[in-house]
């Protein structure tokens, strides 16, 4: 199948399968097609199984296998998802709130990232290095799964910010941290150049690399678009320049091998915060925010989507789903740690809503971005381990966690809306 048949058959599967849960299952529309995704693919396996002659698991198994995931989601839909993300983030509100967000953006993924490691290695019996890789990859908060599930909760304000802006932040950091760790795991001296003999200096290097180059390209585009957008008062137009932004920007970051999470997510916050309030008129704006969300729900709905199928990817055996269901307490754990940690430092400084470590732990939802970066390892012997793991705790996390958090908010943080 080309490309364009293969989108043609997305776009049909979301919205059949949004259908059947608007009308059927009534739940938050990503997860509703997740769980509808993830029981067609199960219910195609069971006939696979009753009837092996029809080949059917196996075709479907082409098919999915045949889709990068890895390279459609960092490489093409992460980039707008982050930027629509992003856009409706008030820098204002995210002023308030930056000490936690950098923190839990900083010491919380290096918290989880060494957590995580040291308690899959013992599990499993994994190298420590390799075991930091997952570590990295599992640890950030997917910005697209949690901003999808916080708006069917009703969070106070301030609340909102933090998790919204952590996760658009610790998103960009984790695929850093990660980067760097596998860099250091899977790349032998031979190729240090430079940096040979002191790895760590390469890495620090590395990551200051990808972070500030990230943030500063991604200042200095949104920047530009703005004062153009300034001089502009066509609606059809200025929403083309943001869509330019978005995918243009993200493809000269991978090239300039600079943090492209990190620009999507700097850009999106100049043009939704400075761009819409002096430089776009009142129906620019209309038409900017009713595109984006748009944009934001399509690819929510498709990227949920090929999560379901990308159970095809997966080996599953005894072992394995028991060690994935270890690993749900490990990252559970881990992300406590995340936010409990920088919280607490706070504390003396600062009032917190009521259940703020509970809700920010429990809303620490993992999502596609995990089971991307999983699916980009190198082959070796650990991988189907990773990957198997990352898919459990994926999975258990969209839709347990998912569909709770809102109650659980509900419950243990009706404090005052305090800063």
């Amino acid at each position: 199948m080309n490309f364009l048949q293969i989108t043609s058959l997305l776009i049909v599967l979301a919205g059949a399968f949004g259908a059947i849960n608007y009308l059927y299952l009534k739940l938050p529309s990503a997860i509703g097609i997740l769980i509808v995704s993830l029981l067609a693919s199960f219910g195609l396996l069971a006939i696979d199984l009753v009837w092996p002659s029809l080949g059917v698991a196996g075709t479907v198994r082409g098919f999915v296998l045949g889709i990068d995931f890895s390279e459609a989601l960092l490489e093409g839909m992460l980039g707008l998802l982050l930027f629509a993300g992003a856009l409706h983030v008030k820098m204002g509100d995210l002023k308030r709130e930056w000490v936690v967000v950098f923190l839990m953006a900083t010491l919380g993924i290096a918290l989880s990232t060494v957590i995580v490691g040291f308690a899959f290695s013992w599990l499993t019996g994994m190298p420590i290095m390799i075991a930091l890789v997952f570590g990295a990859l599992i640890s950030p908060t997917d910005p697209v799964a949690v901003l999808g599930v916080l708006r069917d909760a009703e969070l106070p304000k301030s609340l909102e910010t933090k998790i919204a802006g952590e996760s658009l932040f610790n998103d960009g950091v984790g695929y850093v941290v990660f980067l760097v760790l596998v860099g250091l795991a899977f790349t032998d001296g031979a190729h240090h150049g430079a940096a040979e003999g002191s790895p760590l200096i390469g890495a620090i290097l590395l990551f200051l690399q990808e972070a500030v180059g990230g943030a500063v390209l991604g200042i200095v585009l949104g920047w530009l678009t703005f004062r153009i957008m300034r001089r502009i008062d066509d609606y059809s137009l200025e929403v083309l320049l943001t869509l330019g932004l978005a995918f243009g920007g993200y493809e000269l970051a991978v090239w300039l091998h600079v943090s492209a999470p990190i620009m999507a997510v700097c850009a999106g916050l100049l043009i939704g915060d400075v761009g819409t309030a002096r430089g776009m008129s009142e129906e620019t704006r209309r038409y900017v925010d009713a595109f984006w969300k748009l944009i934001d729900e399509i690819l929510n709905a498709v990227l949920f989507l090929l999560i379901g199928f990308e159970v095809f990817a997966i080996a599953f055996s005894g072992d394995l789903v028991l060690t994935g269901l270890a690993t749900i307490a490990i990252a559970v754990f881990a992300r406590f740690a995340a936010v409990a940690v920088p919280i607490t430092m706070l504390r003396p400084f600062r009032t917190f809503n009521q259940g703020v470590t509970q809700i920010m732990t429990w809303g620490g939802l993992k999502g596609g971005i995990s089971v991307a970066l999983a699916l980009s390892l190198p082959d070796g012997e650990w991988k189907p381990v990773i990957l198997t793991c990352t898919y459990i705790v994926v999975i258990f996390s969209i839709i347990v966690q998912g569909l709770t958090v809102g109650r659980l908010a509900n419950r243990v943080g009706r404090a005052p809306d305090l800063m």
